[in-house]
Formats: C-alpha cells, structure tokens, sequence
C-alpha cells in the first residue's frame, strides 16, 4: 500500500511537470528551429536572427514555464507573481537556463499568493479591491524574485552543473545506454513524466545551448521500442491483439502517442525486457554515432524527432538509425517471446484495464460511461476532451468523437486541451476517470463524463445518441414516465416481465451467463438470434460488469438492426458469477431499440445504486417478489 501511494505521488509530480512544460512545448521547438537554421553550423547561419536564441532560452522559455506553473496554482494572479518570482532566478544564475528555477518558483509564486488572497478574503473594504490585488502581487511578487536572486538561483544552478557533470560522466564511462533499465519499466507506470520533464529536458537544454544539441532528448522519447513491441503482435500476435497492433503502431510512430503500447506490454510482462533491451541499444547507437536533438521532441513522433534533429547528416543518420536499431532489436525479443509463449489468445481489454490500475485508478464500472453529478445541457455546442497535457489521448478521444459528431449532422464543436486549460464555455467535458475529479474541481459547473479508454467508440456512441435524442436530464435520474415503462405499469407489453425473471440460477462463466440471458431476449421476440452473439462480442470489447454486483450484457451498436423491440431480463445468480475478476449476482440483459435503451440503464442505475436494493433482489425467492422490488423503487 505505502509503495502504490508513493508511485501515485510521483506520478501526480510528474503530472504537474509536464503541465508547466507541455502547454509551452511550441516555443521550445520554436527556439530548436531557429537555433538550427541560423546558428553558424545551421541550414541558413544569420548574424543577426542568431540573436533571437540566448533570449528565447534564458528569458522567454523559463519565464512561460513559472507563469504557467503559478497559473496552474492561482489563475492568472499566480502565473504574474510566478513569472515575476522567475526572473529572479533567471538574472540570479545568468549562465545557465533557469528551467528547474522557474519549476520551483513559478508554482511557489502561485501559491504565496493563493495563500494571501485566502487569508484576506472578505476584508477587504469596498472600492479597495483593485488597488490591493494590484499591490499585494506587486509586493510578493518582488520578495519573492529577491529571494528567487539570492538564492533559488544560485542554489539551482550549482544542482543543474552537478547533473550535468554526471550525465557528462555516464557518457564518457559509456554507461548512458543503462539508462534504459529504469526509464523503459518507468514509461510503463506512468512515471515519465517525472523522468522527462523534471530531469531529462532541463539538463538535456542546458547541453542543447553549449553544444547545440542533446542525447537526453531522445533517451524517452525514442518511439522503436514501443514499434518493435507492435510489429511483433501484428506478425506473431493473436486474437484481439493482432488485429489492433498495426493501427496502434501508426499511431504510436507518427502521432507519438507513446501510451498506445503499454496495455501489450502488461498483457506479458516479459515484455518489459524486449523494451529495456530495445532502449539500451537504441542509446548505445545514440553515443556510438553522436545523435541527439536541438530541443525536447514531444510527443515522441518520427516526424518531431526529425523536426527537432539539428541540421547535419550525421545527425540525422544517427538519430534514425538509433530508432530502427531500437524497434529491431525490441522486435525480435518480442517476437521470440510471443512465439514461445503458450498463450492461445491475447486479451488487450484485460490488458488495458490493468494499464488503468498501473495508473492508480481506483476500481471502477468498466464498459460503460460514468455519468458524473451535473445536468446535460438541452443544448450542447461544445464537447471538450481532457488529459494532463491536452495533446496525447485526448487529441485522438476528440478526433475520433469529432467524426461521429459529423456523421450524426449534429452542429457541435469538439476540442481537446490539458486539464489546467479548460475553457470556461465547455459543456460537456471527457476524462478518463482518476483525471474526473481534477477536472471537476477547475470546471464544476459543466456536465463530467468519464471513460474507461479513449478509444473506446461505444461510450462516443452513447454520447452522439443522448444528444440526438436531446436528452436534458441527467441520465442517471430516471422520471416517471421511464419507470412506469420499466416496471410495466404503462405498458401493455412491458420491458420487463414477471416471466422473464429467473430466480435461483447457476452459471459456470460470464459468457454461458450472457448467452442465457441472450437466448430469454430472443423467446420473448425482442430480439433475433443473431443478437446474442452480438451481447458476447460486446462484453469482449468491454466488460459489461456495473458495480454492486450487477452486469447488464447487450449487444453491440452493429447489433442494433437485430432488436426488433426494447426490453429485458433479470437474472438472478446469488452464488455469483465472475465477471473479469468482479462477482456478478444480478444479470439485467438488455435490449434498446431508438434509444430507450438509455432509459432502461437509467431505470436500472436508480434501483441498483442502492446496495440494500440489491441484497433485496439478490435474496428475493420468487420471479413476483424480485418485480414487486423493482416496481417499488
């Protein structure tokens, strides 16, 4: 327990690092071209544009990184007093970039304010408050930069020498490709930021500005590993996994989504050597051949490594050859592992759900989306996807659901942005779901949707439908009109009827379980047979295990031209059923025809989300006690 607290702090560190730095990734790479073409070893050497690099390096680099540091503490107060407090570092310690400084003062800055707008809150005198906020971030903000001059600065400085001293010392005892051993395992926990962008990027900087470029920056950020690990499932994979590596690898090598590979590497963990070895030799090539780039290249993409790799042809050679000699040796491993391995068929949801768990994330109800506290709006033109930098998984959440929103003629904009950036307009807003409650707490008043995965289509789908259908009540609120349909009180046919209700059953597997239900669905003629294979695909996508010991198996959205009208069946399991690991006792399979089906979740979310409902349902002896529950709900 004390380890997986200490690996989440770490990861929330690393998290808060790469805020201060990812927002700002574009004038790093703006400074990495201009140094590049106009340097005297550049494509195009310029006396006088040559003078843009020292500025942009000491001044303008560390000065946005406190500004969005304390920004990300106080608002727009704190990103003033955080670049005020910054410049003290930066003329404290002039010969060298102050990156870490401002990672330390920025969001001290922001803080010292936030602390002091705190203490005074609602005592300060009407017609006075623009002359105290004026004044009091005036006064801090100039403590602290003599503070940040006196010792922040020379304190960071003379740390940045010693690792640069050691990094130096690495290289010249050939030691740098052992690097690997930590950073590869490291990426797969989710603890690259904290390597990255608190380590690897500032020292990386500072040699990017004497030598004109940097190994570090390809130390994480070398996309071969990962492309070795989904060559091999794409050639010698199974199932689930063969089938979804070739697409991931695109992603993965062009886009730099580096996240995409993780869930393959936990689905064997032996794995994990195929990238350490993968690493190690792309580094070793790296200092064999002398690559490296001129600034950070994020995300890790073919086309930002190239974009950033100074201009000499041993560079580049260098640097590409490090890659390929990366993905070739993790491919081979792989590939001798995946051949050897006795595994008969590679389950990735499995494996992404244990990516989740790497991550932190508390259990959760897979398979379906979390509908948070808030109201949907009754009208939605923007849908905004949130992560940590706004750049990786939500950019491919918001292009993905920005396709369906066209496809479904629906006029509604779709963007994606870091947590810390939320627009004030956003009504709707996606995260995954231990990133919700950070989202929450910067934009309470909008609508919070989490998911398991963002590439997971059928939450999109659920969205795309509600807003069709223009939902305007919380889904998870059921009227009264819904219920009376689920308990059949107004309908003559009813979604749910007595006869429909197994009590007492045993299941061997989730899927026999699934296929039961499935079968009750085509005897009561609410569906065709073909939906039934539909419902087992479905729950192999993603589990459709809910929480509270309730599954709600139904078919996929390609099965929705199989249900011929809406309805249901309970079944109850009271010696349980595994469902992924979770025991399911209560089995509510589902069939939704134009969208009712959301309303039968809704009716199923209300009675089930009381656990003493549950133990009522779960111990009821007759099929007319388990319905007379429900209705009484």
């Amino acid at each position: 327990m004390a380890q997986s607290s200490i690996k989440v702090k770490v990861q929330q560190f690393g998290n808060f690092l790469s805020s201060m730095v990812m927002p700002n990734i574009g004038a790093f790479i703006a400074w990495g071209l201009i140094t590049a073409l106009f340097i005297p070893d550049g494509f195009f050497p310029n006396e006088s544009l040559v003078q843009l690099v020292d500025p942009m390096v000491y001044y303008l680099l560390p000065l946005l990184i406190g500004f969005t540091g304390g920004k990300l503490i106080h608002d727009q107060r704190g990103g003033v007093v955080g670049a005020i407090a910054t410049m003290g570092v930066i003329v404290g310690a002039p010969e060298t970039p102050m990156f870490l400084g401002a990672m330390i003062i920025g969001p001290l800055g922001g803080y010292v304010i936030k602390k002091f707008d705190q203490a005074i809150d609602g005592k300060v005198k009407s017609g006075f408050e623009m002359l105290v906020n004026n004044f009091s971030a005036g006064i801090i903000g100039g403590l602290l930069a003599i503070l940040s001059y006196l010792a922040v600065g020379p304190a960071v400085n003379g740390f940045t020498q010693l690792l640069v001293s050691g990094v130096d010392w690495l290289i010249g005892a050939g030691l740098l490709p052992l690097t690997s051993i930590f950073i590869e395992p490291a990426k797969i926990l989710f603890l690259n930021n904290a390597i990255n962008h608190g380590i690897l990027s500032p020292i990386g900087l500072e040699q990017a500005r004497s030598a004109g470029q940097s190994i570090l920056f390809l130390l994480e950020a070398n996309p071969g590993p990962g492309l070795g690990i989904l060559l091999a499932f794409t050639l010698f994979g199974r199932g689930a996994a063969k089938q979804s590596a070739p697409g991931a690898g695109i992603i993965h090598f062009f886009g730099g989504i580096h996240e995409i590979y993780f869930p393959y590497v936990l689905m064997r963990p032996m794995l994990l050597l195929a990238v350490i070895l993968g690493g190690i030799s792309g580094v070793f090539t790296l200092v064999l051949l002398g690559g490296g780039l001129s600034a950070p290249a994020s995300p890790g993409s073919i086309l930002a490594i190239t974009a950033v790799t100074p201009p000499q042809v041993s560079v580049y050679l260098a640097n590409f050859s490090a890659v390929i000699v990366a993905t070739i040796v993790s491919f081979v491993i792989a590939g001798f592992i995946l051949k050897s391995g006795k595994q008969k068929d590679e389950d990735i949801e499995e494996a992404t759900r244990k990516m989740q768990e790497m991550k932190g994330k508390k259990s959760s109800t897979e398979g379906a989306v979390q509908l948070n506290q808030g109201t949907l709006p009754e009208s939605v033109n923007k849908i905004v996807f949130a992560c940590d930098a706004g750049m990786g998984s939500s950019a491919m959440g918001a292009s993905l659901l920005r396709k369906k929103v066209k496809a479904a003629g629906l006029d509604v904009a779709v963007t994606n942005t870091a947590i810390s950036s939320l627009p004030t307009d956003a009504q709707i807003v996606i995260t995954q779901e231990e990133l919700t409650p950070r989202a929450k707490n910067k934009l309470p008043d909008a609508y919070h949707i989490s998911v398991d995965n963002f590439l997971s289509s059928p939450e999109y789908d659920n969205l795309i439908e509600s807003l069709q259908n223009g939902v305007s009540e919380q889904l998870n609120e059921i009227t009264s009109e819904t219920e009376a349909d689920i308990t059949g009180h107004t309908d003559d046919d009813g979604l749910l009827l007595e006869e429909n209700i197994f009590i007492d059953k045993q299941f061997s597997s989730k899927e026999e379980a699934i296929r039961f239900a499935g079968e009750v669905l085509v005897k009561a003629e609410y569906v065709e047979e073909s939906y039934i294979e539909a419902m087992i695909e479905r729950d192999k996508m993603t589990s459709t295990y809910m929480g509270n010991h309730v599954a709600i198996p139904h078919g996929t959205e390609q099965a929705k031209k199989a249900v011929l009208r809406s309805g249901f069946t309970v079944l109850q399991v009271p010696e349980g059923v595994d469902f992924d690991g979770e025991t399911v006792k209560l089995i509510f399979g589902i069939a939704g025809k134009d969208g009712t089906h959301l309303d039968i979740l809704s009716g199923i979310a209300v009675v089930c989300s009381d656990e003493d409902n549950i133990d009522q349902m779960v111990n009821a002896k007759t099929a007319k006690e388990l319905l007379d529950i429900i209705n009484s709900k």
